[in-house]
């Protein structure tokens, strides 16, 4: 018995290798090549439409050639540690991150880019709730803590992820980063904001220290740039009152 479960395990083995990686693995002796072919495209049209989905933007921008050979490296080279469909594309990010070599029809921007598009499926999937809705800034909002939601995401990236598209594909990052706040709203859409990059360190001082009153960081962060405390809390006033409103912080 134990032979026979052994030999299945082999069948196994090669069976799944030669559908990922046709190319370096034979097919199993004994299995007709057409039922092979049936199982490898149903298999990797499988994962191209689940990564395909989760990056239109990347698909587009590399065309269907160069699209499916990435696919093909994907689904080859990458094991992935999760039998979730819907982490699919999250495996895919750790395989351009770690696995991929740089190919010169890779975009320089790739992996950025595909980290800015998995994170509008990770923040639409997430379990977190959104904040209720506030009653609007309070007037001590300065003495108060200040909570970012679970569903706010501010990111920095040297591409301009949010506006390369067939029209827009830079070979070299700017001299300033791009920084993103994306968020979903109560409404359960997922939303992208340009931010500063004052608002950027000044959620950093938020993260860092959130027991802190508000004021104190933003008195941190006038420190930091040199900057006048009061000039920047009416400045910073408006932006904290609109993230307020829109979920993104609730003070506490």
């Amino acid at each position: 018995m134990a032979e026979v479960e052994l030999a299945f395990q082999r069948l196994q083995r090669v069976f799944a290798s030669h559908v990922r990686d046709p190319a370096r693995y034979p097919a199993p002796a004994g299995v007709p090549p057409e039922r092979m072919a049936i199982y490898r495209e149903l298999l990797y049209n499988n994962i191209e439409s689940f990564v395909g989905n989760g990056f239109p933007v990347i698909k587009r921008l590399l065309g269907e050639a160069s699209w499916s050979a990435l696919i093909r490296d994907f689904f080859a080279r990458h094991v992935c540690t999760t039998p979730y469909f819907s982490e699919i594309c999250e495996e895919f990010l750790v395989y351009l991150e770690e696995e991929r070599d740089a190919r010169e029809e890779d975009p320089p921007f790739l992996f950025e880019l595909a980290h800015y598009e998995w994170v509008e499926l990770a923040l639409a999937i997430h379990p977190a709730e959104a904040f209720p809705v506030s009653p609007g800034l309070p007037s001590n909002w300065p003495e108060r803590g200040i909570e970012i939601s679970p569903l706010a995401w501010h990111l920095a990236y040297r591409y301009p992820v949010h506006r390369i598209g067939p029209d827009f594909m830079p070979v070299s990052p700017p001299e300033t980063p791009s920084f993103l706040l994306v968020y979903r709203c109560r409404e359960d859409r997922v939303r992208f904001l340009e931010s500063p990059p004052l608002l950027y360190r000044l959620f950093r001082f938020f993260e860092e220290a959130q027991a802190r009153p508000t004021q104190w960081h933003i008195e941190q962060l006038a420190e930091e740039t040199g900057g006048d405390a009061a000039v920047l809390s009416q400045q910073v006033e408006p932006v904290l009152a609109d993230l307020d409103e829109r979920g993104i912080v609730r003070f506490v």
